[in-house]
């Protein structure tokens, strides 16, 4: 009959019944191509360093999409700003690592999220600066405690 579900997955109008689809195809790729284990203990990961009390730090500029390119100019620092609130982070990455300010000025606590593993730890002085030897690779975000709050920038690709 043709409004049943029971027999070829109609959904009364002709059509078919997407919910039996999805399912159907869910298994197929579960069968076919499964999620590796590494993938979803990475997104477990990334999901337990989700701080709910942070603010989120809008990327608002960054060099390899709003600045004119330099002609001539070879291995350029990528310039990076994010803005949460009154508080802004302008960051330089380079192949020496990353250098940075957090504005206005104050002491902060920041740390480098590289993915499940704890990231590099670094401290802004009472002027903001903040540096770190070892460039990020990869995907890469900045979690800053200033006082009692949290921020956490967009993450990107270094």
């Amino acid at each position: 009959m043709l409004g049943d579900d029971h027999g070829g997955g109609a959904d009364g109008a002709g059509g078919f019944d997407g919910g039996v689809l999805e399912d159907e195809l869910r298994r197929a790729a579960a069968v076919l191509d499964p999620v590796p284990d590494v993938l979803c203990q990475l997104a477990v990961e990334a999901y337990a360093l989700h701080d709910l009390d942070a603010r989120v730090a809008e990327l608002t500029f960054d060099s390899l999409l709003d600045a004119l390119p330099v002609r001539g100019a070879v291995d350029v620092p990528r310039m990076l700003t994010f803005q949460a609130g009154e508080l802004t982070v302008d960051v330089e990455v380079s192949g020496d690592g990353l250098m940075g300010q957090v504005m206005p000025p104050q002491p902060a606590r920041i740390e480098v999220l590289r993915g499940p593993g704890p990231g590099a730890r670094l401290t802004a002085d009472d002027l903001g600066r903040f540096t770190g030897d070892a460039p990020p690779t990869g995907p890469f975000a900045l979690r800053l405690r200033t006082g009692g709050h949290v921020v956490v920038t967009e993450w990107l690709r270094a």
